[in-house]
């Protein structure tokens, strides 16, 4: 269509630089008119998290490599709309790219939910492994027939841990009628409901403000979503589970994907790519330093029994009743990765 200083690696002060550079919207380096495609790249992401800059990048090296035929102008941080809102534009053409996690993108494309399933992945060498092997490639498959293209690698959501302003969530017991937030996603629901909670979904851009009034008395999310949000404001504790990976996936339009001459897709999912193997060595940095900033800004960390809460959840029935849902070939995927789940 044509229209505090971290240990190591990155730190906070350095990414917030680059992102304090982000516009409103940025455009490339040459006038739209001399664009053969000028397309539009959305995020319902915070500022400062490290894909906003990562994307940037990726969409000036895409003009410069195009020569100028591919223009994309990116518009982070919801400026389009909640990530619901920008998941029926990418579907209708209003936006051609959209960056969206796993969890949200689950509510149209139910398979993108496997990685969402409670306490499967034991660390980062699992992840990496399947998200770039079978488990990736059953995904994307799953995406592709939902009438989207999966633009590039996923990159990193991170490992979510629950967070909380009323008190530290220690077992399974500690979440019996907890409030707490929830992505717009039926797995983290039932995750939730499983482990005794009252869950609510919420989108991302609401999630302070629900966090501020008491709507809710937590929430779960990675740390870098946690420092990002500036949800410390608004929470006291905050308790390591890991209890769940999600990916971000970069979708296309398929149209309007389609419309590019193959050279040009060629340079789209290269820099993508790039972007995200950027993105996730940027969030390995930054989680190496997190908590040691968080503990500085006076959240207190909680490192609870995982096993304790998986024991919970396979009484309740939730490995059983998403088996079912994901079906027995999808499941065999997810368990090549993670081993038997139970």
């Amino acid at each position: 269509m044509t229209t505090p200083k971290p240990r190591s690696g990155i730190s906070r002060r350095a990414l917030l630089q680059t992102t304090a550079a982000l516009p409103l919207f940025s455009i490339g380096m040459r006038d739209a008119s001399a664009a053969e495609f000028t397309y539009k790249l959305a995020t319902g992401q915070s500022l400062t998290q490290p894909i906003n800059p990562r994307l940037k990048q990726a969409c000036d090296r895409i003009l410069e490599a195009s020569s100028g035929r591919l223009e994309i102008k990116f518009f982070p941080a919801s400026q389009l709309g909640s990530d619901t809102d920008l998941l029926s534009q990418v579907r209708s053409g209003g936006v051609e790219f959209l960056n969206i996690s796993g969890s949200v993108l689950s509510t149209v494309v139910s398979g993108a939910a496997l990685t969402n399933v409670g306490f499967a992945f034991s660390g980062y060498d699992q992840v990496w492994s399947g998200i770039d092997g079978e488990l990736g490639k059953n995904i994307r498959g799953q995406i592709e027939k939902a009438g989207f293209v999966a633009v590039s690698k996923a990159s990193d959501n991170g490992f979510r841990q629950i967070t909380s302003s009323s008190k530290a969530i220690k077992s399974a017991a500690d979440l019996q009628g907890y409030r707490i937030r929830v992505p717009v996603s039926p797995i983290f629901t039932s995750l939730f409901k499983a482990l005794g909670a009252t869950p609510t979904s919420i989108n991302f851009n609401e999630l302070y403000t629900a966090l501020q009034t008491k709507l809710v008395d937590g929430q779960e999310n990675g740390l870098v979503a946690i420092e990002a949000g500036k949800l410390y404001e608004v929470q006291k504790y905050v308790s390591q589970t890991n209890h769940i990976w999600d990916p971000f996936w970069l979708l296309g339009n398929r149209r309007a994907f389609g419309a590019l001459p193959d050279n040009v897709k060629d340079i789209v999912r290269r820099e993508f790519d790039r972007a995200s193997m950027e993105q996730r060595a940027d969030v390995d940095k930054l989680n190496a330093s997190l908590k040691e900033q968080l503990v500085g800004k006076g959240l207190a960390f909680e490192t609870p029994d995982r096993a304790g809460f998986r024991a919970a959840l396979s009484k309740a029935g939730f490995y059983k009743e998403w088996k079912d849902k994901f079906g027995a070939e999808n499941w065999a995927v997810l368990e090549s990765i993670t081993g038997p789940l139970s």
